[in-house]
């Protein structure tokens, strides 16, 4: 918090201990920075009740072990027994159908507006990760809660994500007649059975919260769910008591595309706020048949009757409810799972806010680091009481300030930061080419919007030097590989016009042995200080043990190619580039081919598909081993595959490539045989598929088979 006194200016104020001339106007400025730190602390004896009647004189506080002196102290009252309002009904309730559903924010806590002895339960509905029988069962169980469950002690606020914002649909309130129509507006969709209101141009603002749009960057990514309950969170952290978020969704699952940054950064920012997550799994208890339901065609394999199917099936929802797992769990709350009452769902989050004590101290560290502060509260031992408080948190960051030193240590603390910065959003796609029996070449290429970049433009800057800071760990912990580097980039009139447009891309490669490693990328936009992080997993098989199946190298998917020198910045240069260059598959006498990351097609476009086979594996490898000083290169006839690509949506087949044959380059002891196909998009409808690259090697019968989804828009 900065506050600035202005004293009004001195008029024929007496002369004291100056050679200012008497009467002459003077100013006085006084800066003061403070920050409120507050923190709810349930105090409960050995019985485990609570245990009322304490001071702040009780109390002690200390901060990095710096003791702190309290100024804010109230008991917050809220019985778990408090009888239910009242149940009215449907002739007594007036509930009023909204023809469109406003946006609001939270207001801050004043003396017209207490949220003392009120215990305050935000309803958030994802409905991008409901499909509307499970919103309608959430909303229901929503109402069931507001006209039978809903206490005096209550406030209740609705929250809507859905088309890439978070709306705040109705702040804390009592009102249950407002909270049930804004409900059940929902219920039946908005402009239903109202002919009020207008819609022009002189309606009111309805600018949302949280913007992240269903652009290329978000199609596939969990991330921009979990950025708007970041969002909200940030949104809550005005209001110092405890907050409870009731989650509803149809899961939340985290797969190899997304950002896992986000994650921790979200649930950091709960901690933050006070705020604890309680999601509620809108699909109830769900009974899966061992083929699938009737929904979807059948997958027409054999896993259908090894129990693959069912098993994947399986898989899927348990990993859709792990993250809702891991929000509850690290934030207080817990989540609630395989139950149709969702309204119990609610009710135990009701009940899990008892009476606490709201304490608040200016911290003496006024440093604007960013760096993790450590709190302790105690109470006299004769208590023999336990306490359950936020253990600590994380100082703001002032970035403008910062020395070339500091602006380098900010860049590896962040590195090793618990709580991730998201400013920047960045997507970045990791792949694999086998060079050699142990050996496998991993290019890295990373996506930032350019629209965010060009913000330096809208300070005045000229340009803007993008730092990168990267570094790869082992199953183990210990850092195999990292990479520094910085690009400048140039924001003219015309670039920043045409960067507001296209994503900065940035590449760079790495030799790494087989296995997983987790990957932690950095990027700080050095103009402006805003920064970002993706952290993943990813995978290196080891290629040379398959026997079985053929073994391919990971799948890129593209539809550019430009000159090395141009477009890309990479972190090699000269020699080391030429160097790199020759080792990464990706790059020919055609250029450089350029992974699509977020894998969004334009339908005028034609994807290129490129992957490499390895028709030796095993078997050159078992040549080798008898005596031969090389291995025996296959006849060319022996060494040829046959690849093509399909496209697949609700399960069905919608295009089809052509099929082509490839060969193993010359004097390869990997028998590596590169496969380049086309798929032109023209005629192909918009919309979200699956991509399928089957590849054949008749002369051994064997076959390997890749996908991933891929999205086209117009």
């Amino acid at each position: 918090m900065l506050a600035a006194i202005v004293c009004a200016p001195l008029v024929d104020a007496q002369q004291i201990g100056t050679n200012e001339t008497q009467g002459k106007d003077t100013t006085y400025t006084l800066s003061v920075k403070s920050q409120l730190v507050t923190e709810s602390v349930v105090v409960k004896d050995k019985q485990g009740k609570f245990v009322p009647g304490l001071t702040a004189k009780d109390f002690a506080v200390t901060e990095d072990g710096a003791a702190q002196t309290i100024r804010v102290f109230e008991r917050e009252s809220l019985p778990v027994d408090a009888t239910p309002l009242p149940v009215t009904s449907e002739d007594e309730e007036s509930i009023h159908i909204y023809k469109t559903l406003g946006r609001t924010k939270y207001a801050t806590e004043d003396k017209a507006r207490s949220y003392k002895d009120r215990r305050l339960l935000a309803f958030y509905f994802d409905m991008t990760a409901m499909p509307p029988e499970d919103q309608l069962h959430a909303l229901q169980a929503a109402e069931k809660f507001v006209r039978t469950q809903m206490t005096e002690v209550d406030l209740v606020s609705v929250l809507r994500y859905q088309g890439g914002s978070v709306d705040v649909l109705l702040d804390f309130t009592a009102d249950r007649n407002k909270i049930l129509s804004i409900l059940e507006t929902m219920v039946v969709g908005e402009g239903q059975g109202s002919a009020e209101g207008v819609d022009d141009s002189s309606s009111a603002d309805a600018g949302a919260a949280f913007g992240q749009d269903t652009s290329e960057f978000n199609i596939f990514n969990t991330d921009r769910q979990l950025s708007a309950l970041q969002t909200t969170a940030h949104m809550l952290e005005q209001i110092n008591e405890k907050k409870s978020l009731l989650y509803f969704s149809s899961g939340l699952r985290l797969n190899g595309n997304d950002n896992q940054a986000q994650l921790h950064a979200t649930v950091d920012a709960a901690i933050k706020a006070g705020l604890s997550f309680w999601p509620i799994d809108a699909r109830g208890l769900v009974a899966q048949a061992p083929l699938g339901d009737a929904t979807q065609g059948s997958s027409g394999n054999s896993s259908m009757y090894n129990g693959g199917a069912a098993q994947a099936a399986n898989d899927r929802l348990q990993q859709s409810q792990d993250t809702l797992y891991s929000l509850a769990g690290d934030t207080g709350g817990k989540a609630f799972f395989d139950n149709n009452d969702l309204a119990l769902g609610i009710v135990r989050a009701q009940r899990a806010i008892s009476d606490y004590y709201l304490i608040g101290y200016y911290t003496t560290n006024t440093a604007q680091n960013g760096r993790f502060r450590k709190i302790k509260i105690t109470v006299p031992g004769n208590l023999n009481a336990s306490l359950d408080y936020r253990q600590g948190y994380y100082a703001n960051k002032e970035f403008g300030k910062f020395n070339g030193a500091e602006k380098e240590r900010q860049l590896e603390d962040a590195l090793l930061l618990g709580d991730p910065i998201t400013d920047l959003t960045i997507a970045m796609e990791v792949n694999y080419f086998q060079l050699n029996r142990a050996e496998y070449f991993v290019p890295v290429t990373v996506k930032i919007p350019g629209r965010e970049l060009a913000l330096a433009k809208k300070f005045g800057n000229e340009h803007t030097v993008i730092d990168f800071v990267c570094e790869i760990k082992d199953e183990m912990g210990l850092t195999v590989s990292n990479l520094r580097d910085n690009v400048d980039v140039k924001l003219s009139d015309a670039s920043a016009t045409e960067l507001a447009k296209r994503p900065i891309e940035y590449s760079t490669g790495f030799t790494l042995l087989p296995g997983h490693y987790t990957i932690k990328f950095l990027a700080r936009d050095d103009e402006t200080g805003r920064m970002g992080t993706y952290q993943g997993v990813f995978v290196i098989p080891n290629l040379s043990k398959a026997t079985k199946q053929l073994p391919i190298s990971s799948v890129v998917l593209s539809t550019q190619r430009v000159d090395t020198k141009q477009a890309l910045y990479n972190t090699m240069k000269g020699k080391e580039q030429a160097k790199n260059d020759a080792a990464n598959p990706l790059v020919n006498g055609d250029g450089k081919l350029i992974p699509s990351v977020t894998r969004v097609f334009r339908s005028d476009r034609e994807i290129e598909v490129f992957l490499q086979a390895y028709w030796g594996g095993a078997t050159a490898t078992a040549a080798g081993a008898q005596g031969s000083s090389a291995p025996a290169q296959p006849a060319a006839e022996a060494t040829k595959v046959v690849a093509f690509v399909s496209l697949y949506r609700n399960g069905s087949k919608v295009v089809d490539g052509q099929a082509v044959q490839a060969m193993a380059l010359p004097e390869n002891r990997l028998g590596a045989v590169p496969i380049d196909l086309k798929l032109p998009l023209r005629g192909v409808e918009a919309g979200e598929y699956q991509c399928q690259v089957t590849v054949l090697d008749p002369s051994k019968d064997r076959a390997a088979f890749w996908q991933g989804p891929l999205a086209i828009v117009p």
